[in-house]
């Protein structure tokens, strides 16, 4: 008898589904998947290692090329960390505009995960259906930071300015007529806050859209009922989080079990599955989006009732105003300090986690008393998603493999550092 041995199969690191540079080794019974072996770190940074030689704000850059689709929720955990070794925190309105960019962020992240594991699965038009919102959202975070992707906006203490007033517009060119310039600078006449509240107002009938084309899809159903099943215990064990851990019945949310800045001032729910396959994960990540767009709006309706600071008044922490600083000799010190030395925060270790929108994002710091981390530990939830990926894949088809990457959403940013 011939010996029969399994097929070997490379996937990745170039392969267009592998969402950056995994690569699988597969081995294969015919068409089913007996082992998955994930390789990883063809994109190692030393983010963590580079922290210890940056001083704590020259490291914040770092957080937005984590997970490069959730910019600003990165940020927020690591500015957390800080806070809570200097014992101080963010002005309220500071921790509003943290969670309303939060949550921007969250449908950011969501509607490229939408797009692109519809794409894999072969559903192509997704694709640009959710750019185009996410053009829109890439708008706030560039009036307000300067940048559409690292936008480096949050700072221990609080944010880097305020909203502001006015929205960018389109020029005009040869190529638009004067209606179409109308039409594209009508919800831009106001401020950010303006901005916001519109896209708010337009957006759940936009997410009803994307359901229209995909919930009840045959097959669209057919690829993600009962693919990657994961029970609720197992779920548990293997360390997923988020709507990962979510989608498998489990009612676990950092926003609600242990609330930081103003979640316990918000109303939302928490979107749960039930049977753990991809489908239900589809549909909680769905529902996350409309209750993100329910939490836009309350910050929205009190950030325009409560003006206020943006930044603590320790200027051992915070830089002092730039009108103050050409005036006052104290405060250029306080300034010229600041930027070339950094801040000194007290020895001591810490962990601050946030609900990031693949999962529980950490940040572990331990800190000798000096203006650099003496060590940085990140907890990336991508990575205790992607160790999952051989027992979700076993006894599945070659084209599955690609449906349970997609719904891991994994960013290689965040799993190799």
């Amino acid at each position: 008898m011939p010996e029969i041995r399994n097929l070997t199969l490379n996937f990745g690191p170039q392969h267009p589904a592998a969402h950056g540079v995994l690569r699988l080794v597969l081995e294969m019974d015919g068409e089913v998947i007996e082992r998955a072996d994930p390789h990883i770190g063809l994109l190692h940074r030393a983010t963590e290692k580079l922290a210890e030689h940056k001083h704590y704000v020259q490291s914040l850059p770092y957080m937005d090329r984590l997970d490069y689709v959730s910019m600003m929720c990165n940020e927020h955990a690591y500015v957390l960390a800080i806070e809570k070794l200097l014992g101080i925190e963010a002005p309220v309105r500071a921790q509003y505009i943290r969670v309303m960019f939060d949550e921007i962020t969250r449908i950011l992240n969501h509607l490229l995960w939408l797009g692109a594991h519809a794409m894999d699965v072969g559903a192509m038009s997704m694709f640009i259906y959710c750019f185009r919102e996410r053009e829109d959202l890439m708008d706030c975070y560039e009036a307000v930071s300067g940048a559409r992707l690292h936008a480096a906006y949050y700072r221990p203490g609080g944010v880097y300015r305020d909203l502001p007033d006015t929205m960018p517009r389109f020029e005009k060119s040869k190529f638009h007529s004067e209606k179409e310039f109308a039409r594209l600078n009508a919800n831009r006449q106001g401020s950010l806050l303006d901005f916001i509240e519109d896209f708010t107002n337009r957006f759940p009938a936009i997410v009803d859209e994307y359901e229209t084309l995909l919930t009840n899809n045959r097959i669209w159903k057919q690829r993600t009922v009962g693919i990657g099943v994961v029970s609720p215990e197992r779920a548990l064990q293997l360390g997923l989080t988020g709507p990962m851990l979510r989608g498998s019945g489990v009612a676990w949310d950092l926003r609600k079990k242990q609330p930081y800045a103003v979640y316990d001032r918000v109303d939302f729910d928490i979107p749960v599955g039930i049977n753990g396959d991809s489908y239900d994960r589809y549909l909680v990540r769905v529902e996350e989006m409309r209750q993100a767009n329910r939490i836009i709006r309350q910050c929205v309706d009190w950030l325009r009732e409560n003006p206020g600071p943006v930044m603590v008044d320790n200027h051992k922490v915070a830089p002092p105003p730039r009108a103050e600083m050409k005036a006052d000799m104290e405060a250029l010190i306080h300034h010229f300090k600041l930027f070339s030395e950094g801040i000194n925060v007290p020895e001591g270790e810490v962990y601050a986690a946030v609900e990031h929108p693949k999962g529980e994002f950490g940040i572990y710091l331990v800190s000798d008393g000096a203006n650099k981390p003496y060590r940085m530990k990140i907890r990336a939830p991508g990575f205790a998603h992607l160790a999952a990926l051989d027992e979700m894949v076993r006894g599945h088809m070659l084209a599955d493999v690609v449906t349970v990457i997609g719904t891991q959403d994994i960013v290689f940013g965040e799993i190799d550092r």
